[in-house]
């Protein structure tokens, strides 16, 4: 038994009681390399100082730099992201002849170099931080302005000059990318299965854009997750995610509709969760989260897995739950 609980030690890590069994399991791991497009499934991803691999790095802008995001264009849903499979592994490098390759329909594919040299163009904006970033050429461009018949750019960050903080109030020392808010969302399905249990047409997870996705838990557990660790590395819950208007978007044809956020407005809102606080009408769904290993320096073992067990360490109490 002593040899049993030492092996879960090293297999936890450091620091915190060792639950006596997972809480979840990681069901898929989804990388959105253009914000907004549409996710790949990976069966593993390494996490780097803004998240995973590859998750938002570019982003389609406006003439004036301006990120577009499926609230404005809702198209943006049906625009398919390829990478190589490799470029998941753990200490993959480009090289000359490495591609993501971009799809949508009616257009030719779209093919991205992601090495070589590129120019920087300036200003480019997300929600509230502007910046540089590489511009990825004047035929990806031309691609993205006919697909949306307004020109448009495609860009990447710029890490080595750039940095976009998480907002220290729920997480300082952080950074992202072209994400929203914060470098992981995590939903369960568990969480998905009670809402589809009492929507009248149920709904993909895709409509929800989680990183993580967890089995095995009861619905909304992950609401109360302060503390996790999966394959040794500690994940801390930081805010339950505000919802938008792009759950009610269809990813399969891009058209809007009401559900399921009318839906979550019964039992999912501050008016229900936080009755103290302003904003009445905002819903949530998922947890968006942080990694303590991302603020070290680069070191191998920084992968999770689908498959990978998740352990609870610590939780929010039930009258505080993770803030809004």
């Amino acid at each position: 038994m002593e040899k049993a609980a030492s092996f879960l030690s090293s297999l936890l890590g450091d620091g915190g009681e060792v639950p006596p069994e997972p809480a979840a399991t990681v069901r898929s791991i989804l990388i959105y390399p253009i914000k907004s497009c549409r996710d790949i499934s990976v069966p593993q991803a390494p996490i780097t100082s803004t998240g995973f691999r590859w998750d938002r790095n570019w982003v389609v802008v406006n003439s004036k730099g301006r990120a577009y995001t499926q609230r404005v264009e809702p198209k943006l849903a049906l625009v398919e992201v390829e990478m190589p499979p490799e470029a998941f592994a753990e200490e993959w490098q480009p090289t000359p002849g490495s591609y993501m390759v971009v799809r949508a329909p009616g257009m030719d594919p779209l093919k991205i170099p992601l090495s070589g040299e590129r120019a920087t163009v300036d200003d480019v904006s997300v929600w509230e931080w502007s910046g540089a970033a590489y511009d990825e050429g004047a035929e990806a461009a031309e691609w993205f302005s006919s697909y949306f018949g307004s020109p448009s750019r495609l860009v990447r960050f710029k890490e080595v000059s750039e940095v976009r903080p998480t907002n220290p109030d729920y997480a300082q020392g952080y950074k992202i990318m072209f994400t929203d808010c914060f470098p992981f969302l995590m939903a369960s399905q568990g969480s998905l299965d009670a809402l589809n249990e009492i929507l009248k047409e149920p709904v993909p997870m895709n409509r929800f854009r989680p990183n993580i996705l967890v089995d095995g838990c009861h619905p909304y557990s992950e609401d109360l997750w302060k503390t996790i660790k999966i394959n040794k590395l500690t994940f801390q819950g930081v805010k339950l995610c505000n919802r938008c208007k792009v759950p009610t978007i269809n990813q399969e044809n891009g058209i809007l509709g009401t559900e399921p956020t009318e839906t979550l407005q019964t039992f999912r809102s501050d008016e229900v969760l936080r009755p103290s606080h302003k904003n009445k009408r905002q819903v949530y769904f998922g947890q968006n989260l942080v990694c303590k290993e991302s603020l070290s320096a680069r070191g191998k073992g920084k992968i999770i897995k689908v498959g990978d067990p998740v352990y609870v360490l610590q939780e929010f109490p039930s009258s505080d739950q993770a803030p809004a």
